[in-house]
């Protein structure tokens, strides 16, 4: 019975915590706070949610995150990745439903954690991860172009080609300064790293402001901005966030919503979705998080607080949340290095939330718009998915089929085919693995193991009437097909021993043992004689249990093929 593994950093740092350590845990808090901000509200927007469930969000989960996490520097709260499933339950469920898959995919993320199956990371392929990734950033980036350019449009269509049909339909309609205000956000967002260093360069007094994101900077001029421009120059079309949301800064009660099973059930898929979603982002995050640091996180720990926090954060009103990489590099480089960083970051976010979130009715869209088109372009991962193109060519089919699939339907269909699609490949790649051959004269010693017992060279020689089969590698279904078509070729010769050498088969799966047991059943019928060599204590133990020793005989299941061939002229 496997141990529950449960072990939060927060508690085995706190035991050497000092003065400096906290220091450097409140700058790089606070940072991590104002980094969190536009980015937290830009996710609620794009979701479908209003932007204070974005912020509570951050609040929720990034305390949670901390407290119970199993990383000294994860940063928990809303992220680019969940954008479009959550927008997705939303439209077919609504927001109780989407709350409803939140806390069930906190459940399973628990249960994850308690399986034992943080390693879950290693089992998802590469092509797959920058299949839906890659492809979430496409979609993040084309639900923003309305916003981004302006546009005027009725309803904006769901599906992806339909949309682009409808923006080029609409492009007469561009608002040129909403598409300033985004363009512009754009460049200051990409260009604020050059910036920042410029003026960190030529004075100190700048060297705060260079750690202020681009994202924010961007936030304040555009505002500003579009303030000065309705004031003094009448210009009224810039939509703002006040415009279309109606702002709170109230806190609300913690609510459960009414679970029925036919909504359970019909959530399974969505909430397995953003369960696997969230473990591996967090898993991600956390693995780059200890290259730069040093450490090691506990990798089930860190699911099931993610698992808290996806509990905790619905039942305030939130949306689902995991580990972001962004936000946690921004807390290493800033100096943190321990959970009271994150615990920080989220009461800072708390105290914006409380008394300026107000002022965030003043924000352009378009702004938020060009906020998210840099972390599509961030998270589009471009080279990595041209370096997979030079790949065999099964991953670039995993790559191409997980990234349309995406793109085109849903990231719960892409998760789903992409998966089987890298296990139906694998399982060739195995059976390519396990090669089958036929002896027909003699056998070379220098093929042999060294223990190999030469004696009289006349022992390597295979007497008339026996026929030796060697198996190389494990004995499963797609070796079992192939032993098979080997057989069916040789049909008309009838040898009056076949061995079968199992010298180099690891394992044998039920349906290996099917295979062998009609050879075996087909031979007797035919008066041939089949007798097994070099099996191993494994493989035999599972031979045993199948009634092999029945079957062949105890003296037909030999240990060497020397054996083997000596028992065989007994029978020729």
């Amino acid at each position: 019975m496997t141990t529950l593994e449960f072990k939060p950093k927060l508690f085995s740092t706190l035991k050497n915590y000092n003065r400096k350590q906290f220091t450097t845990d409140l700058l790089a808090g606070i940072i991590v706070g104002i980094v969190a901000l536009p980015l937290a509200i830009a996710f609620g927007i794009a979701s479908g949610v209003t932007p204070e469930k974005g912020i509570i969000t951050a609040i929720v989960a990034g305390l949670v995150v901390s407290v119970f996490g199993g990383s000294k520097v994860q940063i928990g709260g809303p992220t680019g990745a969940f954008i479009i499933i959550i927008y997705g339950i939303i439209q077919q469920y609504g927001f109780e439903g989407l709350t409803i898959a939140t806390l069930m995919a906190g459940v399973f993320l628990i249960l994850f954690g308690i399986l034992h199956l943080g390693t879950i990371i290693k089992y998802i392929p590469y092509p797959i991860v920058v299949g839906f990734t890659s492809g979430i950033a496409l979609t993040i980036f084309t639900t923003q172009i309305k916003d981004l350019l302006g546009l005027t449009m009725s309803q904006v269509p769901s599906d992806f080609i339909e949309k682009w049909i409808a923006y080029v339909g609409s492009f007469s309609t561009i608002d040129w300064w909403s598409a300033g205000v985004g363009v512009l956000s754009v460049a200051v967002i990409a260009l604020w790293p050059k910036i920042s260093r410029y003026l960190s360069l030529i004075t100190h007094r700048f060297s705060l402001l260079s750690k202020l994101p681009g994202s924010l900077i961007a936030i304040i001029l555009m505002t500003i901005a579009a303030l000065l421009l309705k004031q003094y120059a009448g210009v009224t079309s810039i939509e703002t966030i006040g415009d279309r949301f109606s702002i709170s800064n109230q806190i609300p009660g913690a609510q459960v919503p009414l679970l029925t099973w036919e909504v359970v059930k019909g959530l399974v898929s969505p909430a397995i979705t953003i369960a696997i979603l969230g473990a591996i982002e967090s898993l991600l995050s956390a693995t780059v998080a200890d290259g730069v640091i040093g450490d090691r996180h506990h990798s089930n720990t860190e699911l099931i607080a993610q698992g808290f926090a996806n509990l905790a954060s619905p039942i305030f009103g939130g949306i689902p949340a995991t580990g972001a990489i962004a936000r946690t590099m921004t807390n290493i480089n800033n100096g943190g290095r321990t959970p009271v960083a994150g615990i920080i970051h989220a009461a800072v976010l708390l105290l914006i939330f409380l008394f300026l979130m107000p002022l965030a009715q003043y924000i352009p869209m378009a702004c938020l718009a060009g906020v998210l088109v840099i972390v599509s372009y961030n998270m589009s991962g471009w080279r990595s998915f041209f370096s997979i193109m030079k790949n065999p060519k099964s991953d670039i089919i995993v790559l191409w089929v997980t990234f349309l699939l995406t793109v085109i339907f849903d990231l719960t269909i892409a998760i789903e085919v992409g998966l089987i699609c890298a296990c139906l490949l694998f399982m060739r790649r195995m059976a390519e693995t396990t090669d089958v051959k036929v002896i027909s004269d003699e056998i070379d010693p220098a093929e042999e193991d060294s223990d190999f017992q030469l004696g009289n060279l006349e022992h390597l020689t295979i007497p008339e009437g026996v026929e030796v089969y060697e198996i190389n590698g494990p004995y499963f279904f797609g070796a079992g097909n192939k032993f098979e078509e080997i057989m069916g070729a040789l049909r008309h010769q009838r040898p009056k021993v076949r061995i079968i050498r199992m010298r180099k088969v690891p394992f044998v799966d039920s349906t290996g043992i099917h295979n062998l047991t009609n050879l075996c059943l087909m031979s007797q019928q035919e008066g041939i004689q089949v007798v097994l060599s070099g099996v191993n204590p494994t493989v035999q133990t599972v031979l045993h249990k199948a009634g092999f020793d029945a079957m062949l005989g105890e003296d037909n299941i030999c240990s060497h093929i020397n054996i083997a061939l000596d028992r065989a002229r007994q029978l020729v």
